[in-house]
């Protein structure tokens, strides 16, 4: 008996299910607002303690603090990347490939241009 024609899919090219994704992107977005959580209250412990080099520890969780809402909420909202962009990917066509591509040809007129003059 023959072999159906198709190519079989390989479980690497398969992609992650929605839920599986969400729930991904969620559980990142609740470990770094945790992050920022834990800068905010050892911020105010050092504060409140004067602790030695608070001069370097409180710039950095200020940082933590203010900063890790906005890259949560870029990658929380990031999804996967679309099938043209995959197919790109995979088969290694980057900006380099395409670049050393040939500008496509347009049609030549063999006839001179027109110029219209202004003055008389």
């Amino acid at each position: 008996m023959k072999r159906p024609a198709y190519e079989p899919i390989l479980i690497t090219d398969a992609r992650r299910s929605q839920h599986d994704e969400l729930h991904g992107r969620m559980v990142r977005y609740v470990v770094m607002m945790g992050i920022r959580t834990v800068c905010l209250v050892v911020g105010a412990i050092l504060v409140t303690v004067d602790a030695p080099l608070l001069w370097l520890w409180l710039p950095l969780c200020a940082v933590g603090a203010i900063l890790l809402p906005w890259l949560a909420v870029l990658l929380a909202n990031d999804g996967p990347p679309k099938e043209e962009n995959r197919l790109r990917v995979k088969l290694g066509i980057g900006r380099r490939k395409l670049a050393a591509q040939p500008p496509p040809r347009t049609l030549a007129t063999e006839e001179e241009p027109r110029v219209i003059d202004l003055e008389p």
